[in-house]
Order: C-alpha cells, then structure tokens, then sequence
C-alpha cells in the first residue's frame, strides 16, 4: 500500500495533524457498526486527537522558541504521546475494517499468522484474549515486532502505554467503549468478534510487505 493510497499516510499535511474522511461512507460499516457510531466516533472522537496534537506540538515549539518556559516540555510530551497516539491508532482503525466481507488473510500475511500463531484459529484466540484482557481503554494490535519479525497482538492501554519499540502495526481493533457502546452495550466480546468478521486483511497484507521491504533494504 503505497502513500497515495494507504489512509493511515493521509493524517498530516502542510504542517499539522489532519482528519482524513472516512475511507467509505458512514453506512458501510453495517451491520458491524451503525452510522451514529461511526460519525461520533470519527468526528468528534477521532476529531479531538487531532486537535489535541497539534495543541501539544505547538506548546512544544514554543518551548523551543523560548516563549514558554521549559518545564512545560514534559506535560505538553505527555500529551502529545496521548493525542498522536490516538489519531494513529484512529487512521490504522478505519483502514482495518472491510465494507465488504473478506475470506480472510492471505499470502505473505496468512503464511506468517501460521508460522508464529500455529493457526489462524490460534491467531483468534489471541487476539481476542488480548483485547478482553485491555483494563479499561484501550486497543488490540496485530503487527509485525522488529527484532524477531514474527507476528504479535499488543494490547495497548490508552493510546500510548504497552508499546515496543519499532512495532510495525499491521491491524488495530479499538476497544474504547465509544467504539461500539451504542450497538453492543457492554458486550466488548460480540463487538471484537463482529470487527474480525469484518476485518480488511488485504489492507493489513500491504502493510506487511511495505514493512518487510523496508527492513529488507
């Protein structure tokens, strides 16, 4: 997936954090997600992060041009870790979820979901283990960890606790109650499994081999 096509390349331009539109319509998401949802959870929700980025990395620019004092640093880092986190993890969302129904991994993606799950059953297992075991806030992550280049599920909490260095994210389940609240109530197991049902594996498969040619060269 090259950067003219690939949604999650699409949250920053001309100097700031931007909200990229959905890459379908608000209503293709049924019966996954309904349109309320899905407008909330982009445009206000995902909305908020942007702007919360870029008040953070202004304060930050700040800080270096001297016009705010230095201990602001830390604080407005804390943020900045928080807000960016976020509007990542929101553009990888969208892009992780078909309008249209798929078979399921294949490839490069399917051969390595066997090689390091054992299964694409047992990649289910874990995965789902991952995203109910997220205390509170929190996504599921399927991506590809750098030193080993095997296949793992993150369960980061917020948007920026739990992470390993050089994670490549391949797929982001958003375990947030306003991901789903309104639809699935308090039932975060019916919604996981609705969203693999209806994952974009093709989308997750060009991030894989983006990755491996980038750690190739």
């Amino acid at each position: 997936m090259d950067k003219k096509t690939c949604h999650c390349c699409k949250g920053y331009a001309d100097g700031s954090y931007v909200l990229p539109p959905l890459p379908y319509e608000a209503d293709a998401l049924e019966p996954l997600l309904d349109v309320r949802t899905v407008n909330t959870h982009h445009d206000r929700h995902h909305a908020a992060y942007v702007a919360g980025a870029n008040a953070a990395a202004e304060t930050l620019r700040k800080v270096a041009g001297n016009v705010y004092d230095e201990a602001v640093a830390s604080s407005a880092m804390r943020k900045l870790a928080f807000n960016l986190g976020g509007h990542i993890l929101h553009c990888l969302y969208w892009d992780s979820i078909s309008p249209e129904k798929q078979d399921g991994p294949t490839g490069a993606l399917a051969d390595a979901i066997q090689a390091d799950f054992g299964s694409y059953d047992g990649f289910l297992r874990v995965f789902r283990g991952v995203a109910m075991g997220v205390q509170g806030s929190g996504w599921a992550v399927l991506g590809r960890e750098r030193l080993s280049k095997r296949l793992t599920v993150l369960g980061i909490e917020k948007h920026q606790d739990i992470l390993l260095p050089g994670f490549k994210p391949l797929l982001a389940c958003d375990v947030w109650e306003h991901a789903y609240y309104l639809r699935y109530l308090n039932n975060r197991a019916g919604y996981v499994d609705a969203f693999l049902r209806q994952a974009n594996w093709a989308a997750a498969l060009k991030k894989l081999e983006r990755h491996t040619h980038e750690q190739a060269r």
